[in-house]
């Protein structure tokens, strides 16, 4: 899949592409669908399937003390992508100054005119432009003028209620992994490089590879039974996601212990899927207490993943 950011031209084989059209904070059911329904049209009209997204979320830009609405990372959504067939993604920079892009000038400029949209799909929440003020209505009717296809998706319904990015971060917050995979079609992950750490879980009789979990809405902190992918091999495991306050710890982040693994894998890059929620993250009176949670934790998960 091909990645065109701001300042790359567009090459010519690639305009009048169907394109989909969003932020796909969290690439769940509901934003598949909508990117299943571009790949069709694109089919349909014989020309490349895109996305046009926005980087990094607006969020970031205009509220950045606040956690971040991200669910996947960037990196995760480029392969998520890749996966489901879309050719290409066209990212745009979202700054200040973008945002007072008003809703027809982002139409008339980058829709039709870098781009050459020969179809656009939104699902039919969508708003965009200074203000946000434009919807689907609005796109509908721009493209009856500007002369290119347009298709709002109706809402994807999971367990009779709309699968959105709302309902996947209410999930992520109470630690309802079940629930947050049924609504973006895989297991929640965090992926990243694992770090050294200060050793304390090896002391402990559990060594753990530790990963910091990045700008990505994080879920509740706590302890869960884990499935892991390292060096091309998966692996099952129990993992802390907290600040370690046995230890008066401060930064976020996410431990590791894999079963039956005792191999250094320091600096390699890992994918640890969410599987269930054990108990939440609390703080010991000493080593002992600690070292017995850890181990009832650890059957305990290995009970769960064994079902």
């Amino acid at each position: 899949m091909l990645i065109i950011r701001d300042k790359s031209p567009l090459p010519p084989n690639l305009r009048g592409s169907a394109i989909a059209l969003g932020n796909f904070a969290g690439l769940h059911l509901g934003h598949q669908s909508v990117i299943q329904k571009t790949i069709e049209h694109a089919r349909e009209l014989g020309k490349p399937a895109a996305i046009l997204t926005f980087e990094p979320h607006p969020r970031r830009i205009f509220k950045p003390e606040l956690p971040p609405l991200r669910i996947i990372s960037f990196s995760e959504k480029i392969r998520i992508l890749k996966e489901l067939g879309i050719d290409f993604m066209r990212v745009i920079r979202f700054t200040r100054e973008f945002s007072t892009t008003t809703a027809e000038a982002f139409i008339r400029n980058i829709l039709v005119g870098e781009l050459g949209a020969s179809h656009v799909v939104t699902g039919d929440d969508f708003v965009f432009g200074y203000k946000r003020t434009g919807n689907a209505e609005y796109l509908q009717k721009m493209a009856h003028e500007l002369d290119f296809g347009y298709t709002a998706c109706p809402p994807l319904l999971v367990g009779g209620e709309r699968c959105s990015s709302t309902r996947v971060r209410e999930a992520l917050s109470q630690g309802n992994m079940a629930l947050t995979e049924m609504l973006l079609g895989r297991p929640y992950n965090i992926t990243g490089i694992v770090r050294e750490g200060d050793k304390r879980g090896r002391q402990l009789g559990f060594p753990t590879a530790n990963i910091l979990p990045g700008r990505i809405f994080t879920p509740a902190i706590g302890v869960y039974a884990i499935r892991a992918k390292v060096l091309r091999q998966q692996l099952n495991g129990v993992a802390n996601f907290g600040v370690r306050p046995t230890f008066n710890g401060a930064r976020l982040q996410l431990e590791v212990h894999l079963f039956d693994w005792n191999q250094d894998i320091y600096g390699e890059h890992m994918e640890v899927n969410f599987v269930e929620f054990i108990r939440p993250e609390k703080k010991f009176d000493g080593i002992e207490a600690l070292k017995k949670q850890i181990a009832e934790d650890s059957e305990k998960a290995k009970n769960l993943l064994s079902k």
